[in-house]
């Protein structure tokens, strides 16, 4: 599976588990650490847990595995590195204060709507 094709497959998880806000940043162009961002808010900190939780457990079956995971002591940003996409997972006020969509403003930014 490549990049792209992950990025999508986690939005469409984030929004089977209700996340809210989907949006799937292609940061291709503008750096070399990582290709796509993955971002979705979420009304709690129980919430966070459920959708980092099912986005790991559901990448196991297609055999992608984060590198590496943050967040899960404090639960209002939980980060999951699959390395080419990265996932971020906020409570609503901690990502209007970090802000990550102001700060990659160049990069093409996708909506994911729940069907």
């Amino acid at each position: 599976m490549n990049s792209k094709e992950l990025a999508f497959k986690i939005a469409d998880l984030m929004a089977q588990k209700k996340g809210s806000g989907i949006v799937v940043m292609d940061l291709k162009n503008l750096t070399t650490v990582t290709d796509y961002f993955v971002i979705c808010s979420a009304s709690s900190d129980t919430q966070i847990k459920a959708i980092a939780d099912f986005i790991k457990e559901e990448t196991k079956k297609i055999d992608e595995r984060p590198w590496h995971n943050e967040g899960y002591s404090g639960m209002s940003w939980v980060l999951l590195d699959f390395v080419d996409v990265v996932v971020h997972i906020f409570l609503n006020d901690t990502r209007k204060f970090y802000n990550l969509e102001g700060l990659w403003a160049d990069a093409e930014i996708t909506e994911v709507k729940d069907e």
